[in-house]
């Protein structure tokens, strides 16, 4: 797991900038600003202290490799846990309102890149990684589509930087906007936390955000569903792109669906089962396997470290964000990120909009 102390070090690292993040929100909405519950929300401090101790301070590369564990395994770590919030029946519910909404999103999103790369003169190949980063889940649908197209370095590099800036800039800005827009509803909300923010882990954190400042956690269980459901059209629109990107090249490319499905989300639809289960048996049924108060403290501790799972990891992330890296990018691709990231949200909003509210 670790291949040295200093990996371990990485990790303690990320977890002493949650811890601090955890303590400062308390500090700050508490005692300075005199409310019950803090409305400043540990994730932002965590990202925003781990960007600047990332840009600013320089880490052997086995530490980086502890803080890039907590910013991938660790991540998913939370994720899973998060399952314990739900049942079965609303894993189902959330699950299949927002599928429409995730394909709608899809097919808009690649469509208006494929324009795009025309007028700006961009790679075909970008356009794949630009649509399937911010339509599916952020790096981990580029890095897992790059060698189905032939992808070079630098354009996956453009790619990642794409989704790493708009989706964090959507992951603070989202929460706010969609609470003046939907007025505290959960379901529009969390659907469109799902589909307009990019990257799982920037999902999980602007769900997290919303949470802490409008305490409605159920956005945070509806934006957590959508962005799983989305994660697994990663195993559709490989193999599509694949071959469209054959057709165009008369090259056949090999892919794996074991490499790229999203196996973590298998791991959170269980801890759900076990919600189900605990729920019906403990509860309705009442047989004495917990009494009532230790499964309630359970389920509790589980959502406690699945919350410091997630800022743990976006410590990590914003740590491993390194913005000089991103100057020397070219513009024209950036662009199309605006305007895919920007195109998500709308069509997001406007589809929620006209189906859902």
């Amino acid at each position: 797991m670790f291949h040295n102390l200093k990996s371990l070090i990485g990790v303690s690292l990320t977890l002493a900038i949650a811890l601090l993040a955890v303590g400062l929100s308390d500090v700050i909405g508490v005692e300075i600003l005199g409310y019950e519950k803090s409305p400043t929300s540990p994730v932002i401090l965590a990202i925003i202290i781990g960007v600047i101790l990332g840009n600013f301070a320089k880490f052997s590369d086995d530490i980086g490799k502890g803080i890039k564990f907590s910013g991938e395994i660790i991540l998913r770590t939370g994720i899973v846990l998060l399952g314990i919030r739900l049942n079965l029946n609303e894993l189902t519910n959330y699950g299949t309102k927002a599928i429409p909404l995730i394909i709608v999103c899809i097919i808009a999103i690649f469509l208006i890149v494929k324009v795009c790369i025309k007028f700006l003169n961009v790679s075909e190949k970008m356009a794949y990684l630009v649509s399937i980063g911010t339509g599916i889940c952020g790096a981990t649908a580029i890095i897992a589509t790059a060698p189905v197209i032939n992808a070079k370095k630098e354009e996956v590099t453009y790619a990642v930087a794409n989704i790493t800036i708009f989706g964090i800039i959507a992951m603070f800005l989202y929460p706010f906007l969609a609470n003046i827009l939907f007025d505290n509803n959960a379901v529009p909300i969390g659907l469109f936390l799902g589909t307009a923010v990019h990257e799982t882990a920037q999902v999980a954190a602007s769900g997290l955000i919303y949470t802490d400042n409008y305490s409605n956690a159920e956005v945070m269980d509806i934006a957590t569903v959508t962005k799983l459901t989305r994660n697994t059209f990663l195993v559709l629109l490989i193999p599509l792109i694949a071959q469209m990107y054959s057709d165009q090249t008369n090259q056949s490319q090999n892919f794996s669906i074991t490499k790229i499905f999203p196996y973590f989300i298998l791991g959170f639809i269980g801890f759900a089962v076990l919600r189900s289960v605990g729920d019906y048996l403990i509860i309705e049924q009442q047989i004495d396997v917990l009494n009532q108060q230790t499964w309630a403290d359970v389920i509790s501790i589980v959502k406690t470290f699945s919350e410091l799972f997630l800022i743990m990891a976006m410590a990590g992330i914003g740590m491993l964000t390194n913005f000089k890296s991103l100057k020397a990018l070219g513009l024209k691709p950036f662009i199309v990120g605006f305007i895919a990231a920007t195109s998500a949200g709308l069509i997001s909003l406007s589809y929620i909009f006209i189906f859902i509210v």
